[in-house]
């Protein structure tokens, strides 16, 4: 029996779960945030427009059902565990609110609310799915070499000790180590290494990096569920849970809030009627009171500011994927750094080569898909050099290619090099001269990690997956000291915990996704990094520009500052109204306007981050 596992049938194969994206209309809480945000602008038109008020209440009051109920329920059950849910707090403040004819300021937080929930659904399922995508990785078939044969199982049944066959083209189906052939592997996704690696007897590969133009005979050194992928698909999947558990400042003292909240608020209602207190006057002075001591405005003094920044950052390019990502970028002070594909540009350069060299490396190289061989073919271009033709073309997987070119045959193979990717070039058994390649690091990097070390007060860290001399070199260039090379992904997760502060990672590779779910704050690099890395980061940086990286870290400082004054500004507004109301008499009407007016100086102090200077001036 001849075992075909390539990646395409992979993607075919009837068991294997589908990882395709959801669309995010097939969550419950984004369809009835739609439906209450439809129905608020549709209620708040009509009343604009000079509309019958029974009109505009009845679509106010329908915004009420469909963005409250699942709140409610939420509530409802919290307090039968005998907890106070804040929402179930907002939504007796809503309907409060339009008890006493604000009907309007009620359907407003209710919208807030639902919106809320349903981005906070949208993220949850994306980095699920994107979980499962990574799983793909990895084949779900081998090829099993047992009696002389070869026999298509399961991948998930190898054993340690089972020899498996790997043919050109294929994902490696297991962690082991190379008993027969030779070929070159794409690791990128594993350990950001930026080329194919070279594989020959007593090499370690790895379950769902490819392989090259060789077949390779392997025996598995590693149970499925040990490999180093699925350590990964475990990593991520323990990190995000943890991180799904932060929340806003405010919402880390809203239970004892509302408890004290509800308490005062049913003893106003309660005590003076058992003293003979008049019912209707006793219950506009609770319901005054609980206007006034509402969280509305300190969740609106929280919001704004924060989704303004949100909004100024994807003006330059930086998606922040929440209010909470936002918050938590605002109090970084350590940096870690991935290399291949963040502070470079993740594919090779020639850097030193004569024209001689190149222009028969060329030649010999023009019908290769190796990625030598194209940035060889591209260098040469760049130049202007003429590349003759070739013949008899030949590659030999982790080794090199020989051609016939203008009568001579060309060699262009590997050469030891101490920190660069190097071939040497042979015409007729002669050497012509070697040629160097390397990653090339962005024009940005050095500008990024110079104003992230004024930021934080500390030069970044480097962690990657390359070789100790490669990082030394990009580190040297960009500006960073502290340098850890051949990490694995579970080392970078390592590494990132041992750092002292609240610390940013920023990557883009698969590789990099259990240390972004893993640090107080991740960044991604979005233009070529993977779905998985993208979803788990809590900020996406759509372009090449590394220096949007401080500015958006600065911008969130100054968010921050902004959220705090703001949340002052409305405390005191609920201090003072609320003393007045249960030491004085608080007309209601004075009452709802102290209220709603700390609300809008607060928005409005929130709203000027949306300007494009203050990501300069917050600096």
């Amino acid at each position: 029996m001849v075992c075909r596992v390539t990646a395409t049938l992979l993607l075919d194969d009837p068991h294997r779960a589908p990882a395709a994206r959801r669309s995010p209309f097939s969550i419950t809480e984004v369809r009835w945030a739609i439906a209450a945000t439809a129905l608020f602008l549709l209620g708040l038109g009509a009343k604009l427009a000079g509309a019958p008020p029974w009109t505009w209440w009845a679509l106010l009051l329908a915004c009420y059902a469909a963005g409250g109920w699942e709140p409610a329920l939420s509530g409802i059950t919290a307090l039968r565990e005998r907890t106070l849910d804040v929402d179930l707090l907002m939504i007796v403040a809503a309907i409060g609110a339009a008890s006493i004819g604000q009907v309007v300021d009620g359907g407003l937080l209710i919208v807030i609310f639902a919106t809320s929930g349903a981005l906070e659904a949208v993220l949850t399922q994306r980095t699920a799915d994107s979980v499962r995508g990574l799983l793909d990785l990895a084949p779900q078939r081998a090829c099993l070499l047992v009696d002389g044969g070869e026999r298509d199982v399961d991948a998930a049944s190898l054993a340690v000790g089972d020899e498996i066959l790997v043919r050109p083209g294929e994902r490696i189906g297991a962690d082991g180590e190379v008993i027969g052939g030779r070929s070159e592997a794409d690791e990128a996704s594993i350990t950001g290494e930026p080329l194919p690696v070279p594989k020959s007897p007593g090499s370690e590969v790895f379950a769902g990096s490819l392989n090259g133009t060789g077949a390779l005979r392997v025996r598995v050194i590693r149970e499925p569920r040990d490999s180093v992928i699925a350590r990964i698909v475990a990593l991520v999947e323990q990190a995000s849970a943890t991180k799904a558990r932060t929340q806003l400042f405010i919402e880390k003292v809203e239970q004892r809030y509302s408890v004290a909240m509800v308490a005062v608020t049913l003893a106003l209602f309660t005590v003076p009627l058992l003293f003979g207190a008049a019912f209707e006057p006793t219950l506009l002075r609770a319901m005054t009171f609980m206007i006034v001591a509402s969280p509305c405005a300190l969740v609106l003094a929280t919001m704004p500011p924060l989704l303004a920044a949100i909004a100024n950052a994807g003006k330059r390019g930086v998606l922040v994927k929440s209010a909470v990502a936002m918050e938590q970028l605002g109090t970084v002070d350590a940096v870690a750094l991935d290399k291949t594909g963040t502070l470079t540009e993740g594919t090779p350069h020639v850097v030193t080569g004569d024209d001689d060299a190149l222009t028969l490396a060329a030649a010999a190289e023009q019908f290769s898909e190796h990625p030598i061989g194209r940035a060889i073919v591209a260098a040469a271009r760049e130049r202007g050099l003429p590349i003759p033709p070739a013949a008899d073309f030949v590659a030999t997987p982790g080794v090199g290619v020989t051609a016939r070119v203008s009568g001579r045959v060309v060699a262009v193979r590997r050469h030891d090099s101490a920190d660069t990717t190097a071939v040497e070039v042979v015409a007729d058994d002669v050497r012509v001269g070697v040629i160097e390649l390397a990653d090339r690091v962005r024009s940005s990097s050095a500008a990024a990690v110079g104003e992230l070390t004024v930021l934080t007060g500390r030069s970044p860290v480097l962690l990657t997956g390359d070789n100790h001399a490669a990082a030394q070199r990009v580190a040297a260039e960009v500006g960073i000291t502290d340098v850890r090379s051949g990490l694995l992904p579970q080392d970078k997760v390592r590494a990132v915990r041992e750092m002292n502060g609240n610390v940013l990672f920023v990557g883009d590779g698969v590789n990099d996704a259990p240390a972004l779910a893993t640090a107080h704050a991740g960044i991604a690099l979005g233009r070529k990094g993977s779905d998985l890395t993208v979803d788990t980061a809590d900020a996406v940086v759509v372009g090449d520009d590394l220096t949007v990286v401080p500015e958006v870290v600065a911008l969130a400082r100054r968010a921050r500052r902004v959220v705090i004054a703001n949340l002052a500004i409305a405390g005191a507004f609920i201090v003072v109204l609320s003393v007045w109301d249960l030491v004085g008499t608080l007309p209601l009407p004075l009452g709802v306007a102290g209220h709603e007016g700390s609300t809008v100086l607060v928005a409005l102090n929130g709203m000027r981050l949306l300007t494009r200077r203050q990501i300069s001036a917050s600096r």
